[in-house]
Parts: C-alpha cells; structure tokens; sequence
C-alpha cells in the first residue's frame, strides 16, 4: 500500500517561492508517476503538475513558468516548486499516486490517481 504525506504549506505574501514536499512510502518511487493537484474552496479539484516514473514533466498551463516539479527517487521524495505565488493559487494540495502504470495522457486525470495524500494548505496573501 503506497502512502504520500504533504507537507511546506504556509501563509505567504504575493510574490513569494515555496516548496512542497511529498513523502512516499510502500512503493518504489522510482516506478511510480506522481501527480499534484489543489483544491480551492468552491471549486473542483485541478491538476496542477506531474513527474511520470520517466522524469518527464506537465504542468497546467496556469502555472507554467512558475511551478517546478522534481523528484528524488533516494530520499522517496517528490517536490513542488511554486514562485511568484499568486492569490489564486490559494488551496488545499495534494500528492497521488496511481496503483499501476498510466499514460501520460492520464496524468491530469485525478480520477486515475489511488493514492492520496492528505493535502497541505497553502494560503497567498495579497
């Protein structure tokens, strides 16, 4: 059973950089594709990015050039990078992870994702 744990979520200025980090466990990471997305009150949950188990990486085109994802296979770490953070990227975000190998077409699809983190709030102020 592959288990993700978020964390870094903070209240922070517009303008300012934080990096999220999800931690998992009972899988091998290097296998695995790993998503993020947010939840914002009201609204849907998105796709925010994604690292396939290939290292390749998509990105929502409303945080193209400021996001960054990356992964560390030896430390079973995946991170999000966010800059110049805007108030709209207030929101609950989310680690996932699915139980088997997905295309990368699928990588947006949270329905695809098994595996959930509990999310980690992060709050920009302007």
């Amino acid at each position: 059973q592959v288990q993700l744990v978020e964390s870094g979520g903070e209240l922070v200025q517009a303008g300012d950089s934080l990096r999220l980090s999800c931690k998992v466990s009972g899988g091998t990471l290097d296998s695995l594709s790993v998503g993020w997305f947010r939840r914002s009150p009201g609204e849907e949950r998105e796709f925010v990015a994604a690292v396939a188990w290939s290292t390749i990486t998509y990105y929502a085109d409303s945080v193209k050039g400021r996001y960054t994802v990356s992964r560390d296979n030896g430390k079973n770490k995946v991170y999000l990078q966010m800059n110049n953070l805007k108030s709209e990227d207030t929101a609950v975000y989310y680690c996932a992870a699915p139980s088997q190998i997905i295309s990368t077409a699928q990588l947006m699809t949270p329905d695809i994702y098994a595996y959930w983190g509990q999310g980690t709030q992060v709050t920009v102020s302007s």
